[in-house]
């Protein structure tokens, strides 16, 4: 019973604000930001492999900090970063103790993405989906559109770092565009007016 008056009051507190607020078209993001690429989250299985190196590789789950523990370098912010990204910053640290060191980082298990839906869809709502999902997977899983949704109004906001991106359904649509391309993350809200 609370879950629909919660979600009616965070709808109105949204919708109420989105009227004139500034928005970035998903289509002119910049390719990192685009969300195309898998970042690290809390609680995700990771494995650091160092070439040749056996006693400095090692299993990892990222702790609700963002970081993870690794022999000799210690505390390492991962959460928010691509694995490559992380491979080349424990690189630059691990030469501090070994001569041309080769770091790869895989995510082994993630955590499932919860992303909340509201707005003009028929089940508005928060779901659970897989990590690798984007907008239009979202829109699915809340039962699509209802009758007065508007097809070219459907936004995201995001609060790190804090946007709001617009999307047009036809534009989710193109397989090979940057709006179909562009992946939610955990807390996302997706709204539909």
């Amino acid at each position: 019973m609370r879950t629909p008056i919660l979600l009616s009051l965070l709808l109105t507190a949204m919708l109420g604000c989105s009227g004139g607020a500034p928005y970035v078209w998903a289509n002119q993001l910049p390719p990192d930001q685009a969300g195309d690429k898998y970042l690290i989250g809390a609680g995700d299985l990771l494995s650091v492999r160092v070439y040749n190196q056996e006693n400095l590789s090692t299993h990892a789950r990222v702790r609700s900090d963002g970081k993870i523990a690794m022999p000799l370098v210690g505390e390492v912010e991962v959460r928010g970063k691509a694995p490559a990204a992380v491979s080349r910053e424990l690189e630059v640290k691990l030469k501090e103790f070994m001569l041309s060191p080769t770091v790869t980082v895989t995510v082994e298990e993630t955590l499932p993405t919860s992303v909340t839906v509201i707005g003009q869809v028929v089940h508005p709502g928060i779901y659970t989906v897989d990590a690798t999902s984007g907008v239009i997977q979202a829109l699915a899983v809340a039962g699509g559109f209802n009758d007065y949704a508007g097809r070219g109004s459907i936004y995201l906001m995001r609060r790190s770092p804090a946007q709001r991106i617009r999307f047009t359904f036809a534009d989710l649509n193109h397989v090979d565009g940057s709006a179909a391309m562009f992946r939610i993350r955990t807390g996302d809200v997706v709204v539909v007016e």
